[in-house]
């Protein structure tokens, strides 16, 4: 058969279009594994220092599957396990995670799991290890969050139950900067009312391409002296500024 220029054409173009066509499908795999480590000048969790206002060093590993299904390792160095919890042992923070996240609608979706912070070697009086569910509703750029632990939070007594809200918000900025402001309250049964506080903070990042990202936060709570001031540190949760560089791969 003798095929005219025309019709050359548009044969070429249609096989072009099934190759690209099978690429793109070819191109999103079942499962993602990726990498990050990086730095602080002071881990910060829900506004209360980690690290006793010290630097930390950071890293971890995420598994997720495309069906939304994931699960994910996290580790840093802390302090406030001996400085705060009269431990003589643990240094290290291990975070052990699972859930799934899909989407419900245009521009809303939805994130569930668990998670277990760990402190290996731990000797505090209370155990610090500690385990949380988690629920999260993403809608546009803002994110809303509840956590709950089902076992003692972070060496309290008693404190099965320990709730924790928040909202936060990111914004494009351009040019690979974003601004993200949060807010949060943490409320602990059964270790009186100065356990409970909020937390606030504002952070601007930016992203410089090939897995390389900066922040900067600005962080505040209304934390009491006579439960997160122990001996010569100051108040875990006072007010701060700290940045954070951060490598994924």
């Amino acid at each position: 058969m003798k095929l005219n220029i025309s019709s050359s054409i548009v044969l070429s173009a249609l096989l072009t279009a099934t190759v690209v066509s099978n690429q793109a499908v070819a191109a999103e795999p079942e499962n993602t594994l990726t990498f990050n480590i990086g730095a602080t000048t002071d881990y910060r969790f829900r506004g209360i220092s980690q690290s006793s206002f010290k630097p930390a060093v950071q890293g971890g590993a995420d598994f997720s599957h495309k069906s939304g299904a994931y699960v994910g390792v996290w580790g840093s160095n802390v302090n406030w396990v001996k400085d705060f919890a009269g431990a003589t042992d643990g240094s290290l923070e291990v975070d052990l995670y699972g859930g799934y996240k899909g989407e419900l609608a245009t521009d809303l979706s939805f994130d569930v799991g668990i998670i277990g912070y760990i402190y290996p070697s731990n000797n505090a009086a209370t155990n610090a290890n500690t385990t949380e569910i988690y629920a999260a509703l993403t809608y546009g750029v803002v994110t809303a969050k509840y956590s709950r632990s089902v076992t003692n939070i972070v060496a309290n007594a008693n404190s099965s139950g320990s709730q924790y809200l928040e909202l936060a918000a990111t914004f494009d900025l351009g040019n690979g900067f974003s601004v993200t402001p949060h807010i949060g309250r943490q409320m602990i049964p059964n270790q009186t009312t100065s356990g409970d506080y909020t937390d606030y903070s504002l952070t601007l990042g930016k992203d410089f391409g090939n897995g390389i990202s900066a922040s900067v936060s600005a962080v505040g709570t209304d934390a009491k002296d006579d439960f997160y001031k122990v001996g010569s540190v100051a108040n875990l949760g006072k007010s701060g500024l700290f940045a954070g560089l951060k490598y994924s791969f």
